[in-house]
């Protein structure tokens, strides 16, 4: 009876362990540029860009980083990058003229490999399958996605001539809000839209999603792919950064039907990333949530403003970047 009392004392002063362990550190802030662009090669190995000509890169974890801005793009935006490790990168600059450049020492120095003066140029999201296959797409040109690829890792970039032609509907584009509304898997190349129209297009084939639409602020705007039947799109209406609605869906059929989470993400999000088999994470300017049961809940751990997540390529760390240079990760 003794041991039970005791028992029963201890378990009633002892409070039981966390379930909602996750918490975001910050690593950095308060600079003037805005990181979009984030690539993380290890748990060591950090890249960053953004607005006013920035690139960030740390490597080793976040305790430290080396600040870079390009000279001759100072007010440039530097949307996206791709790092392969500390001294390789790829940067895409968004708009007229749309550019890409690339460093081979740690950003010292930068070669402008792709320059693209058509008016109209607005580039969104650049994705690698490997170290020498790439694909960028950007806003529709006479009324169909724009796409270039590279087969020699990042020096040189063109147009396939077999590459059909996506067609765009009327008032739908992509969103530069984080790199990650197109995704190589597997040699399937995904990538959303958003606006008035939504949709997935996979390898081409377009299908609607049921996700906020309508207006030049709603739509998707980031996708996570687990696999050829697992996918999850975030998005919402980034005017209204606290809504619920409608702002991210997933399948388990590749597409061919759609499921609402029981509980949403906490408001408009941008960027969605998987950093285990059932885990994911998702980020916007209304805070950072987490699932822990692919997508069908999830829960506010944070409310600071970030735009972009990733998980380690070859790692578990996730790190996150946003405005006012916020660089954070996540802590498990």
């Amino acid at each position: 009876m003794r041991t039970l009392f005791s028992l029963a004392i201890y378990l009633f002063i002892t409070p039981l362990p966390s379930t909602h362990a996750q918490k975001i550190e910050l690593l950095t802030s308060g600079t003037q540029s805005s990181f979009r662009g984030l690539s993380v090669v290890s748990d060591r190995i950090v890249w960053v860009s953004g607005s006013n000509g920035a690139v960030g890169r740390s490597v080793d974890g976040g305790s430290s980083w080396d600040w870079i801005i390009v000279p001759g793009y100072e007010k440039r935006d530097f949307r996206d990058i791709e790092a392969f490790d500390e001294n390789t990168a790829i940067i895409m600059a968004i708009a007229e003229p749309a550019s890409i450049l690339k460093t081979t020492d740690g950003g010292k120095t930068w070669k402008q490999v792709y320059n693209n003066t058509t008016p109209g140029m607005f580039l969104d999201a650049m994705e690698f399958m490997d170290s020498r296959h790439g694909i960028v797409i950007g806003d529709p040109i006479k009324g169909n996605f724009f796409i270039v690829n590279t087969t020699d890792g990042g020096n040189s970039w063109s147009m396939r001539s077999s590459q059909r032609s996506i067609a765009a509907d009327s008032g739908e584009a992509c969103f530069a809000s984080s790199g990650t509304n197109i995704r190589l898997v597997k040699g399937n190349r995904y990538f959303i839209s958003g606006g008035l129209r939504s949709r997935l297009f996979k390898d081409g084939q377009g299908i609607d999603l049921p996700i906020i639409q309508g207006t030049a602020s709603t739509g998707a705007n980031s996708i996570a792919v687990q696999d050829k039947d697992n996918l999850i799109v975030v998005g919402g209406d980034f005017t209204h950064d606290t809504s619920r609605e409608k702002n991210c869906v997933l399948t388990h059929d590749a597409g061919r039907t759609w499921i609402a989470p029981a509980t949403p993400p906490h408001g408009y999000r941008s960027c969605v990333e998987y950093f285990d088999k059932d885990k994911l994470i998702t980020c916007g300017t209304s805070g950072v949530d987490i699932s822990t049961d692919g997508g069908l809940n999830w829960e506010l751990i944070d409310p600071g403003s970030f735009h972009v997540c990733s998980r380690a390529k070859k790692g578990k760390t996730v790190f996150l970047a946003g405005g006012g240079g916020r660089v954070a990760r996540l802590v498990l």
